[in-house]
């Protein structure tokens, strides 16, 4: 049984049923929504089994069944199409643009050719590598958390796939314990202006490095 979270990915850049997967889950407070107003979530099964029958009891049995969230993530999805297409546009020119950076010494996008499974995405994903990068600063881990502290259009806050614009340092979120290098910060790109977002990452990476 191979399941796979598809978040990020979202249904319109990569179908994980027609690539093998059985079962594929989805944050719906993410993409889905879009708007970072609703607790919802997706199961999508390739084949109609036992197995997943079980899953079908267990939510009715549950009750877990949306409420007012269904009519909020109806509205986020007819506007689904727009806003990954908008925020995959940005978030490559993003990370193109601050691989030159000097203070920006690994940018971690699968659309770029720099990226480990670039190749693997290429096959995956159609029309975009999704809304998400990660950047890591040559400054260290003061250096990160002075630029997420910096920035004036990016919302320093913990989740992703919202309209607008998230920075994180992501070690700190996950506390003492976590596998993320210290320098590394995570972006949620939103669909503001992307030069308008290049800008302010720039200066917030300018002067942490001042």
């Amino acid at each position: 049984m191979l399941a796979v979270d598809s978040t990020v990915a979202t249904p319109l850049l990569t179908k994980p049923l027609n690539l093998g997967a059985d079962i594929v889950m989805h944050s719906a407070t993410k993409y889905l929504n879009g708007h970072s107003d609703v607790i919802s979530g997706v199961l999508a099964a390739r084949e109609d089994n036992a197995f997943w029958q079980r899953l079908v009891a267990v939510r009715a049995q549950s009750g877990a069944v949306p409420g007012q969230d269904a009519a909020q993530l109806l509205r986020g999805m007819r506007t689904l199409f727009l806003r990954v297409r908008e925020s995959c546009q940005s978030a490559l020119y993003i990370a193109e643009q601050l691989e030159q950076h000097p203070q920006v010494i690994e940018v971690l996008y699968p659309g770029l050719k720099s990226f480990a499974g670039h190749d693997v995405a290429k096959k995956q994903m159609k029309s975009g590598f999704g809304g998400m990068l990660s950047i890591r600063l040559a400054g260290g881990e003061k250096a990160a958390i002075a630029v997420a502290a910096k920035t004036q259009l990016w919302c320093r806050a913990t989740s992703l796939g919202g309209v607008e614009s998230l920075i994180e340092h992501r070690a700190s979120i996950e506390g003492p314990d976590t596998p993320v290098p210290l320098d590394l910060l995570r972006l949620s790109v939103g669909i503001e202006n992307a030069d308008d977002l290049l800008t302010d990452l720039k200066q917030a990476i300018d002067s942490a490095h001042v």
